[in-house]
């Protein structure tokens, strides 16, 4: 069949009563399956456990949205073995048939999509359009994927030598394990695994606890169009002895991981120890989070500036390794720029993610909550003064006010640790060179971004800006599968450019081929 080029799917507007309709009956038909129980499958074996594991509504946290199971040492070991010998036959599998599969998953997703973003609402605490942005973003990755692997399965430009007939072809790794986070609940779980899949690897798919039911989701809807059992693996556990237990395993091929820098350097740690009877060094593809700066300098429209670094640091509760949690802005328009920031933070609206007249909802959890308000004492402590916000917002959900705190140093905690909430730092810098020296000062490179009308200033910042995704005049949030290939430096990971020409290479390996001719 003829496939079209790639176009990013659009989001929905929610201002059209048909589409508004549409969402309220699809969060209807999901709460009505709340508390519902999910298995874990291995192969073609639903499996159930003693010991469950619950996923909660952050909006309402006696709501139980899905009981999953807790696996075991056993179970991780019995999913990496049945993946193993489920990878000897998809590995052979035509690339084209592979893609095929795909391109049904994005069809049938599409059908339903909705429903997946009402999950998310429920489950993770997503606004109407951050959910939505969420479930679009998983059409597009599955939608590039496959197209990406039938141009690796394709004819590769190779130097042509006399009396040899020479070609390239990619094959893939073999077992990978692959662990997404909450926050991109289905559009990161989504790529990640089905990325794995398309290239001709097998899985162990290990959900967020916090986001265990986007994850049923996905793998249910990889069993509806015909995945072969085995291919997906799909198991819900503690991150600690279950998750060691499968990223140590010997035929673990490679881990796909996006969460916290800790996580990150404690997986990279254990995959590197090569195991008894492990043949291969382990590849670690890890996305590890930032601490994300918008520059603020005083030839810009400060008005456009304001309303991108509050679109930045406030969408989903600024809870994207991609947030802007830090606005350095240049000393001549500093004042003006804090006023600006304050008027338009205490306009959001806080509460429960299922009504859209809110703009911001909850955190995930309690942990999370309470971690998020130390960091706003610590940043008042510090020296930082309150400008907005600042505790928690009325309900029973995990809501905390947007809170912008200035007057940050930079070498402050809240200037240099991840947060992951709605907190924004802002920082006064002499000069538009000081304010890109302060942007770098940190152990992090994923996003960042500068508002200027300067055209110097702009191509300065694009050489020294050191992060692996840069933005000039917009929001530092919101990059798009195919446009902005997502990935960051130092400490935010690997930069695997997620949504780009380069990831797939990332589950699969080159192998050579020279034929001596007459």
């Amino acid at each position: 069949m003829a496939i079209s080029s790639f176009k990013n799917e659009p989001l929905t507007d929610f201002t059209k009563p048909a589409n508004r309709k549409a969402m309220e009956l699809a969060l209807a038909k999901v709460k009505s399956i709340l508390g519902k129980e999910y298995p874990a499958v291995i192969g073609k074996e639903e499996i159930t456990t003693p010991d469950k594991l619950n996923s909660y509504n952050p909006s309402r946290p006696k709501e139980i949205v899905g009981v999953f199971q807790k696996a075991d040492i056993a179970m991780a070991n019995k999913a990496v073995e049945t993946a193993a010998a489920k990878f000897e036959e998809w590995r052979w599998v035509d690339p084209k048939k592979r893609a095929e599969f795909l391109f049904k998953a994005a069809k049938l997703m599409r059908k339903r999509k909705h429903e997946f973003s009402a999950v998310m609402v429920y489950e993770v605490g997503k606004t109407w359009p951050e959910a939505d942005a969420d479930t679009a973003e998983a059409i597009d990755f599955i939608e590039f994927y496959a197209r990406e692997m039938l141009r690796y399965a394709g004819k590769q430009p190779i130097t042509k030598t006399p009396g040899e007939k020479n070609e390239l072809v990619y094959i893939p790794l073999g077992v990978g394990l692959v662990v997404p986070p909450w926050n991109f609940a289905l559009a990161i779980l989504t790529g990640m695994t089905l990325a794995a899949v398309v290239t001709g690897n097998t899985v162990v798919l290990k959900p967020s606890s916090d986001s265990p039911l986007t994850g049923w989701m996905l793998f249910n809807l990889m069993r509806e169009v015909g995945l072969p059992a085995g291919v997906i693996n799909f198991v819900t556990g503690p991150g600690g002895s279950f998750g060691n237990a499968i990223v140590a395993h010997p035929k673990i091929r490679f881990v796909s991981f996006t969460g916290s820098k800790e996580v990150g350097i404690h997986i990279n740690e254990l995959a590197a120890k090569v195991q008894p009877g492990q043949i291969w060094l382990k590849r670690v593809v890890a996305e590890m989070g930032g601490k994300d700066s918008i520059i603020i300098d005083d030839q810009t429209d400060l008005e456009a500036a304001a309303q991108a670094t509050v679109a930045s640091a406030f969408g989903f509760q600024g809870q994207k390794c991609s947030a802007a949690s830090r606005a350095i802005v240049v000393e001549k328009v500093y004042d003006r720029f804090v006023e600006l920031l304050k008027q338009k933070t205490a306009t959001l609206k806080v509460g429960a993610s299922d009504d859209p007249a809110n703009y911001l909802g909850p955190v995930i959890n309690e942990s999370s909550e309470r971690k998020i308000l130390a960091y706003v004492e610590k940043g008042i402590q510090g020296g930082g003064r309150l400008i907005v916000g600042g505790k928690k917002a009325a309900g029973e959900g995990y809501f905390i006010q947007p809170t912008v705190i200035a007057d940050v140093h930079p070498k402050s905690t809240i200037s240099q640790e991840e947060i992951f909430g709605p907190v924004l730092a802002v920082i006064k810098a002499k000069d538009f060179d000081h304010a890109l020296e302060i942007a770098n000062d940190t152990e992090f490179g994923l996003t960042g971004g500068v508002w200027t009308k300067n055209r110097k200033k702009i191509e300065k910042a694009k050489r020294v800006f050191h992060v692996g995704n840069f933005y000039v005049n917009r929001k530092i949030t919101g990059a798009m599968v195919g446009v902005h290939p997502f990935g960051g430096f130092n400490m935010s990971g690997t930069d695997s450019k997620a949504g780009g020409r380069d990831y797939l290479l990332l589950m699969m390996q080159a192998k050579s081929i020279s034929e001596k001719v007459k």
